[in-house]
């Protein structure tokens, strides 16, 4: 008898899914999906004003930060209506 014979397990039985947890990890995906993309987009909003509209560092930090709020602020507000189904 070979290891792959012995599985272990019985390979046609179905396994329990603890959904609440899949959905919890689901929801915390999509947490880290949007803020990411937030705060690379600030971080690129800033290098564009500071790089190559020459705005300085200080505006170019302080549009990044403002445009971090407003788009955090309009992703909060989102969350309550999209996660329900």
């Amino acid at each position: 008898m070979t290891m792959a014979e012995d599985a272990g397990f019985e390979t046609g039985a179905r396994g329990v899914m603890d959904y609440p947890e899949h959905e919890r990890t689901y929801g915390r995906f999509l947490w880290l999906v949007k803020y990411g993309t937030i705060g690379v987009v600030s971080i690129l909003i800033g290098m564009l004003m500071g790089l190559i509209v020459g705005a300085g560092v200080i505006t170019s930090v302080l549009s990044a930060l403002v445009f971090g709020g407003v788009a955090s602020f309009l992703m909060a507000s989102g969350d309550q209506k999209s996660m329900k189904h």
